[in-house]
């Protein structure tokens, strides 16, 4: 039976690795999997999780997603000469006061989650529309549905990515493909542990010392959060696996129903300030009030 193509983009850990390896593993060999990485020499932790299970099933290949011409020869490298399935996973996070973050710092943020996402799609696209079917699952982020202080650049990237693929479902109905974004929460990955920090002064501004200790608090607020309410790369996984195997995918689909974006006040009232009331009041609690100067 000919097996389904499925490329994946930011497979050197994380929700990509566990997918890949999920999918190339099948033991009825179902999928074709291209597990895509910027860096190969990064690969070798991928080999080890699939071991001896992935004969015909899986190759790694080197794509940089900010860069056309390596996205393009990617898709050269695909034997089969189509994608069924295309999952743009790849992405980074930037979190820290915005007056310390650098313009070449933002710029690598939209590069990589915006226009590496877009030009991941654009490449594998005209392959779908002209085979007549194929899916294309996006990882998207409560951060791309809802603001969250102290990563302002992160979220415009999401919620830009959100506007894309909205857009682009419509449109794309009407070609047998479907859209269909992977909402995450909090992931015990080394997404952190790669988290661009911006540092104090970085940018040539300073930040002064209330917002550094808002900043302090919001930490807090995360490591409370990751520690309560992360999820496994596995839970993860599932979502996709229903996403990838249901003859009709949802366009959104959330994988912790015990953090759901906070929807109903951003709609509550016109002038929007309920959400930014909830929000505050959420992450800067009275406990841990910062005294003002």
């Amino acid at each position: 039976m000919e097996k389904t193509v499925v490329l994946i983009t930011g497979c050197s850990s994380g929700i990509g690795l566990s997918l890949a390896v999920r999918l190339a593993s099948d033991p009825a060999k179902t999928y074709k999997v291209y597990a895509t990485m910027r860096n190969l020499a990064k690969k070798e932790r991928l080999l080890d999780c699939v071991k001896g299970l992935h004969k015909d099933t899986l190759d790694i290949l080197q794509m940089d997603v900010t860069d056309q011409r390596s996205v393009l020869d990617a898709r050269q490298r695909v034997g089969e000469k189509r994608v069924d399935i295309l999952v743009c996973n790849a992405g980074v996070g930037l979190m820290g006061p915005l007056e310390a973050q650098s313009l070449d710092t933002m710029r690598q943020i939209l590069e990589v989650n915006l226009l590496g996402t877009i030009s991941t799609i654009q490449a594998f696209l005209p392959g779908m529309k002209t085979q007549g079917h194929g899916r294309i699952l996006v990882t998207g982020s409560l951060g791309g549905l809802q603001g969250l202080p102290f990563n302002e650049v992160y979220c415009a990237s999401k919620f830009a990515v959100e506007g894309v693929c909205e857009s682009l479902a419509i449109l794309l109905q009407h070609f047998n493909i479907h859209v269909s974004l992977i909402e995450c929460g909090p992931v015990n990955t080394n997404f952190l542990d790669n988290l661009q920090a911006a540092e104090p002064g970085s940018s040539g501004e300073q930040v002064d010392a209330r917002t550094q200790s808002l900043y302090e608090m919001y930490l807090q607020h995360c490591g409370t959060v990751f520690q309560n309410a992360a999820q496994d790369t596995d839970d993860i996984v599932k979502i996709y696996l229903e996403a990838i195997q249901s003859a009709s995918p949802a366009f959104r689909y959330y994988t912790n129903s015990a953090l759901l974006p906070i929807t109903s006040p951003k709609t509550a009232a016109s002038d929007g300030l309920q959400y930014i009331k909830t929000m505050s009041k959420i992450i800067f609690s009275t406990n841990n009030k910062v005294e003002q100067k």
